[in-house]
């Protein structure tokens, strides 16, 4: 760890720390194939890792050991025997394919060792699996298929084109077919049907003649003969349609009017549609019939996101991961039962749940009139008067901060008498199409001006200290807060900024050349002389001597995304100019810190900065 301008960290405040810092989460994986037993991902060292759970309650039996996170995995199907994974080193993202033997608990790598791998997918028998590679150019998400008991029987099915990136997401019942997303924006996407064996394609959506369209979650029908995919095609909001391969009619099947719908499931026997919403934030689920489309009940479920619903092989339940201001925990429904089932207990450093409290949905009016929503999370009530405020933007930008658990950012609010606000701008996800584009190329800087915007609001409330203010964020995020101190820096108090973009030109020529056109999509084409000019006019870099308020940069060494050297720039210039920025560097991290090590010495970083600069 690099370390500049970083008061000594004593072991006194990393004590006082620590009951914030040994929270555990977890969350479910997969089913295994053959019996009610879960797969979960937990920690229970340095990083997390895999981890079976045989019953509600029963202890976790840990099955992979990595000094690098593992966060998901797929079950062989049928027999459970094979568990696929994939895992970096040192934050590069340079995923590699692994298959765990699950009787020996032996691991070999199945893919190339070199390029980025994903998005892996068992065929129904478990015979193949199917994942995306950028083997051929370094550039490219391609789809691939292989024996995995033979890694050299690898081929290429179906290549990327134009600098769209794929991603496999079903096969067919008969495995003659993979449905393949192809990606260029979030709000421009297509959905292709792939042969395996003569990778001949044929295109299932297209946007319509009059602006874009994108397309989420798909699943083949049981009888093979259709596809169930969400799509915002002649709407705000994903819904659910079903298209017949046959004569590739359509007609829609379930939608929402408050929000996405995120994701479906498909019972085994075909019979029942489960499907989750993203409404304001808050993950709704939702179970029908598919031939008669009457909703069946489901249990309440607690109040927060919900993420990756899978059902039992059986057909009579479903796991999920719920996530909310308490923690994060694996869950399932027992629907014969109609019961909400925990199946975790993750611990909480000793904090009593009943002291995390779930936020205030926030709303205010931008400069033209646009309504804004955020999530403020107050102090705690023993802080008497105007409450200093972290105001922490997500990233993407197509993120959304949504209800959850605040981990060791508990320790601002219940022993600092600090305030957070997560506000979601314009270019935020799960507001519908038209809210997602609004920060596109040449409006950038309108969503900076939506946190001009909230600061307005803060004066408003008598409970918040609109003299005391931080802005926090990381990657796009971290753009956002160096951006709202070149705009506002009279009006902030201090800046936390992670991985975050300095110069929107540099940025876009040292990503990674298989996130490129993707990013320009969003961003701005810097190749083009005028779009060049308009980035360089807006990049924070250029306008580094307007950040005269202290500033604690943090950054991981092996970023592919936002390379290091947009943090080394920007501190480089800062300190040119005279000013004051704390620096943390990790080389065994990329895109933010995953290591518990460095998470809990960023976190001490962190609390320094605000007592020193925030509080007073």
């Amino acid at each position: 760890m690099k370390v500049e301008g970083v008061p000594q960290v004593s072991e006194e405040l990393m004590t006082d720390l620590t009951r914030y810092a040994e929270y555990r989460t977890a969350s479910f994986a997969a089913w295994h194939p053959a019996k009610r037993e879960m797969l979960i991902s937990t920690r229970f060292g340095n990083v997390p890792q895999l981890h079976t759970v045989a019953a509600p309650g029963a202890a976790r039996t840990q099955i992979t050991f990595f000094a690098e996170p593992v966060g998901g995995g797929e079950f062989q199907p049928k027999t459970g025997g094979f568990l696929a994974f994939t895992k970096d080193v040192g934050g590069a993202e340079f995923y590699q394919i692994f298959l765990l033997d699950t009787a020996s608990g032996r691991t070999r790598m199945i893919s190339d060792g070199k390029s980025r791998n994903g998005s892996v997918r068992w065929s129904p028998s478990g015979k193949q699996l199917a994942f995306t590679s950028t083997q051929r150019t370094g550039r490219d998400f391609d789809v691939y298929v292989m024996d995995p008991e033979s890694p050299d029987s690898a081929r290429l099915v179906m290549q990327a084109e134009g600098g769209r990136s794929l991603s496999t997401v079903d096969w067919s019942p008969d495995e003659a077919k993979i449905a393949v997303l192809d990606y260029r924006s979030i709000t421009d996407s297509q959905l292709w049907l792939v042969d395996v064996a003569t990778g001949g394609k044929q295109l299932l959506t297209a946007p319509p003649a009059q602006g874009e369209t994108a397309v989420g979650a798909a699943r083949f029908s049981q009888d093979g003969k259709g596809l169930y995919y969400t799509t915002d095609a002649g709407t705000e909001f994903q819904r659910i349609v079903y298209v017949s391969l046959a004569d590739r009619t359509t007609r829609e099947v379930a939608a929402s009017r408050n929000g996405d719908v995120t994701a479906i499931a498909l019972s085994p026997d075909g019979g029942r549609l489960l499907y989750e919403t993203n409404e304001l934030g808050a993950s709704k689920l939702y179970l029908m019939e598919v031939k008669t489309g009457k909703q069946l009940p489901l249990p309440a479920l607690p109040t927060g996101s919900i993420e990756g619903v899978e059902w039992l092989h059986d057909g009579n339940e479903i796991g999920f991961t719920s996530n909310n201001a308490q923690g994060g925990n694996a869950y399932s429904i027992d629907l014969k039962a109609g019961k909400l089932i925990q199946w975790t207990f993750s611990e909480l450093g000793g904090l009593p749940a009943e002291e995390l409290r779930e936020p205030e949905l926030l709303r205010w009016k931008s400069f033209d009139g646009l309504e804004i929503s955020g999530f403020l999370y107050p102090a705690a009530a023993r802080f008497a008067g105007r409450r200093p405020v972290i105001i922490n933007i997500h990233g993407g930008p197509e993120g959304q901060s949504r209800p959850g658990f605040q981990a060791n950012r508990n320790y601002f609010m219940n022993e600092m008498g600090v305030a957070m606000i997560y506000p979601n701008v314009r270019g935020s996800s799960g507001f519908g199409k038209t809210y997602v584009s609004l920060d596109n190329g040449r409006k950038r800087e309108d969503s900076v001006k939506d946190i001009g915007a909230l600061l307005d609001y803060v004066a408003t409330r008598p409970d918040l200290d609109a003299s005391r203010v931080m802005v926090y964020g990381g990657s796009y995020g971290g753009y956002m807060v160096l951006a709202s101190m070149t705009h506002y820096n009279d009006r902030i108090r201090c800046a936390v900024d992670i991985v975050g973009i300095s110069n929107w030109v540099t940025f876009l020529k040292n990503t990674q050349d298989y996130r490129r056109e993707l990013r320009r999509a969003e961003y701005g084409n810097e190749s083009d002389a005028d779009m060049r000019e308009f980035l360089e006019r807006i990049s924070p870099l250029n306008q580094a001597e307007k950040i005269t308020k202290p500033l604690l940069v943090i950054q991981g060494k092996n970023d592919p995304r936002v390379p290091v050297t947009e943090s080394v720039q920007l501190v480089e210039k800062i300190r040119a100019n005279g000013g004051a920025v704390w620096y943390l560097e990790a080389g065994d991290e990329g895109h933010g810190f995953r290591k518990k090590n460095n998470r809990d010495f960023q976190f001490a970083a962190e609390v320094l900065f605000v007592r020193q600069h925030l509080l007073p």
